[in-house]
């Protein structure tokens, strides 16, 4: 049969009823963001629209006083939709009706628009975050441990790469711990869906536990709760007088998220003719005499093959990350954000993304990870007082050149002026590279770092010191899950090592370390130095607010002052392995003539400091009257 002959048969029976034929349903998966809100500064709002074929309907809006469909674009593929919306200030919170129609058929779709609530706390120098990974803390909610309908199905304890089953209900569970304990902030890994196949490496098969390889920006993992509980969670935060810390990551998502499997575009991911990683040569972003090459590889190389990264030169990819960092921020009540690897990321496009967010909250505080390998280095991602043609507007950034200096400090050895609390202190010295260095995140090891007490040997004098400066120094402190009991692993085998479960937090565990009694006596000379410590800062305005002064080490032994017009702490710390005896006069400037003093960590008070004893390997917070 010719294919003229086939065409006319067919033609045939589809005019005789033969053949139903059926126009093809208008099929709307997703729309993003979920929802929009009245008052927005921008008023530009731009919804993505997902579905089959959804490129080829035709779109109005119903009248709604103060909002106008402004423009309908189709992309590269048929199944994504971006409604440019106008919102004016006259616009009152209520249901937009979209009207999608095509080949005769027609869907009318609400999309809700409500009113503005958000009142985000930001971060200060007044507070202490502490760092969870939320599969690994606590077990509130055991049903929710495994979906059928998820790729991964996996939960087993006893292997450091999978699941573990913790999540938001557990934190909930724990937060008059996290009072008691000082903190005053939490800041959890990402909380979003990691709907990620599992992975096998090694001999070791992987879960995306973590939380960085998103695969939907606008659901909370069903493992951790979901939506609803995440909104519980942010509101039991701020009753007990806590701040949320949000993880965003904008750099790259996961290899399963819903956008990559059906890119809008192609070069909503940066593409290359073959896997590339990036160089992570951070120097090349502010060399100058760095190649374009170069620096494109470090921005535009994937972080992991795993980990597609996206581009946010795309416009309609930029927009779409900036709104949804408004949207989290409203919806759940964000105080903060940290954003991970922020120096792989567009920096222009971050410029932006931290603007749109200071502009809607004025109090909003962002700090992002730039692992780096110098002071001016990690000062070029913040704001700074550098000279160069690129100026970032982010407020803060965690700070691993004091990370690194606390370590050096306690572990190797002075030499006139280098080596031990040398390097410390000459660390803090170029703060002057940065416009506010108090709005550094100042920390000891986070989870992508070995444990600190396994880098100084289980030292518990140590750990003592590098508390005390972490407590006292300028800038904004963090401490990670499990470092006030004194969990000491290394990630020489896997990350997992250190992101060891927190035991207490599930109902089969036999010891609560949760608890005075679940802890053993090691353990709760670590948790006493940081509860003491922690609650001693939050009354003490010379620590969160105050000014420093610093002196150069002499003979191992550190001081320096954190000090108001009305209070005064001195710090003096003996990195020296014998007792030292200093006299006080060199810093004379500061403490002007007698004085009485009081231990913080003993309630010892004393009042000669001409001469001062101090043991080896000790450590002093001594309150200045």
């Amino acid at each position: 049969m010719t294919q003229l002959v086939k065409l006319t048969v067919l033609l045939l029976l589809i005019l005789r009823g033969g053949i139903a034929v059926h126009a093809q349903a208008i099929d709307i998966q997703k729309v993003h963001p979920l929802n929009w809100y009245v008052g927005v500064l921008n008023p530009n709002l731009q919804i993505l629209i997902y579905g089959k074929n959804i490129s080829a309907s035709k779109v109005s809006l119903k009248p709604y006083a103060g909002v106008s469909l402004q423009k309908v674009h189709t992309v590269e593929n048929p199944n994504y939709l971006f409604l440019d919306l106008t919102i004016d200030k006259t616009a009152q919170a209520g249901a937009l009706q979209f009207v999608f129609s095509k080949n005769g058929e027609t869907l009318t779709r609400s999309y809700e628009l409500k009113n503005r609530s958000a009142k985000p706390q930001g971060l200060s120098s007044s507070d202490l975050v502490y760092l969870i990974m939320p599969d690994r803390f606590a077990n509130g909610d055991p049903s929710n441990d495994r979906f059928t309908n998820l790729k991964d199905t996996l939960c087993d304890r006893t292997a450091h790469s999978l699941r573990h089953g913790g999540d938001l209900k557990g934190v909930i569970d724990h937060l008059d711990y996290l009072n008691d304990l000082g903190a005053t902030a939490l800041w959890l890994t990402p909380v979003l869906e990691n709907n990620m196949s599992v992975t096998s490496s090694d001999g070791r098969t992987y879960s995306s536990y973590h939380g960085y390889a998103f695969t939907d920006h606008y659901q909370v993992d069903p493992r951790l709760g979901g939506n609803e509980t995440y909104l519980q969670f942010t509101k039991a935060v701020h009753a007990k007088g806590l701040k949320v810390v949000q993880d965003a990551v904008y750099n790259h998502c996961g290899s399963d998220h819903w956008f990559f499997k059906d890119l809008p575009m192609r070069d909503w991911v940066n593409q290359w003719d073959t896997y590339t990683s990036s160089s992570h040569r951070n120097q090349t972003l502010l060399d100058p005499y760095a190649s374009f090459a170069e620096k494109k590889l470090m921005s535009d190389g994937w972080f992991v093959r795993s980990m597609p990264d996206l581009n946010q030169r795309n416009p309609y990819l930029a927009t779409y990350l900036i709104q949804h960092a408004i949207w989290s921020t409203e919806y759940f009540g964000i105080d903060a954000w940290r954003i991970d690897t922020y120096m792989y990321c567009d920096l222009e496009f971050m410029n932006r993304c931290n603007q749109a967010l200071m502009d809607e909250f004025p109090n909003i505080f962002m700090f992002g990870e730039s692992w780096v390998g110098s002071v001016l280095n990690q000062a070029y991602f913040v704001r700074n007082n550098l000279n160069l043609p690129f100026k970032s507007n982010q407020l803060g950034g965690c700070d691993f050149q004091v990370c690194n200096a606390i370590k050096e400090a306690l572990t190797t050895k002075v030499q006139w002026n280098e080596g031990g609390a040398n390097k410390l202190f000459q660390t803090l010295a170029q703060d002057f590279v940065y416009q506010d260095a108090t709005k550094n995140v100042i920390f000891f090891e986070n989870h992508d770092t070995d444990r600190f007490l396994h880098s100084i040997n289980n030292d518990a004098q140590k750990f003592k010191m590098a508390m005390v400066w972490l407590l006292t120094l300028r800038g904004i402190p963090q401490i990670y899950y499990g470092t006030e009991i004194g969990m000491n692993k290394s990630r020489q085998r896997s990350d997992g090592d250190v992101r060891e479960d927190f035991m207490g937090g599930w109902s089969e565990d036999k010891v609560n370390k949760f608890t005075e009694g679940g802890r053993t006596n090691l353990e709760n000379t670590y948790f006493d130095i940081v509860k003491k410590l922690a609650n001693y800062r939050k009354q003490s305005k010379a620590l969160t607010e105050g000014k420093m002064m610093q002196f150069g080490p002499r003979d191992g032994v550190y001081v320096y002052f954190r000090y108001t017009n009305n209070e005064k702490v001195m710090i003096i710390t003996n990195t020296n392995d014998k007792e030292k005896t200093i006299k006080t006069d060199f810093c004379n400037e500061i403490l002007r003539g007698g004085q009485t003093v009081r231990n913080v960590l003993t309630d010892e008070k004393f009042s000669d400091l001409n001469a001062i004893k101090i043991p080896a390997g000790e450590s002093w917070v001594l309150e200045v009257k």
